[in-house]
């Protein structure tokens, strides 16, 4: 029997929380022919804020990898939520890391391997993405990280 999404998740120590409701006017993920598109998913651990401020004043980059890995994590209860079951991931296309920065810190990049990592040791070759990392003054509720996704459903 090969491996499943759910059966590295789990060797992983990783147990797929519900996916979070919508906060506001917008659905949290819509499909388009084959590409599901996940709204912006926060660093929630359950059902709350597992981080807050800005990445180079508050919290280090190590912590931002963290909150990126929470992101990741949320967006796959997203993609199982769409689609009931993570082995129609065909493949994720991109995802977009909204990182917020203090002036002068320029470890965004570092900050988005924490959702890249995962998705890769998650999915495996499936989870290799294109991906911009962006700094931006602030986020929803104070949050350090949002991360949205582009994943292929087959």
């Amino acid at each position: 029997m090969s491996e499943t999404v759910e059966t590295r998740l789990q060797s992983m120590g990783i147990t797929l929380p519900q996916a979070a409701a919508p906060a506001a006017n917008y659905l949290p993920w819509c499909r388009s022919g084959t590409l599901l598109f996940t709204a912006g998913q926060l660093p929630l651990k359950d059902g709350k804020l597992a981080a807050t401020g800005l990445l180079g004043r508050d919290l280090d980059t190590a912590q931002g990898k963290e909150a990126a890995r929470l992101c990741a994590i949320n967006i796959l209860a997203q993609a199982k939520a769409a689609t009931q079951d993570l082995e129609k991931i065909a493949r994720l296309v991109k995802i977009t890391v909204f990182v917020a920065s203090a002036p002068g810190f320029t470890e965004q990049h570092l900050v988005a391997n924490g959702a890249s990592d995962l998705f890769a040791e998650a999915l495996g070759e499936r989870g290799r993405h294109a991906r911009s990392a962006v700094g931006v003054a602030s986020l929803p509720m104070n949050a350090p990280v949002e991360i949205e996704a582009i994943i292929e459903i087959a």
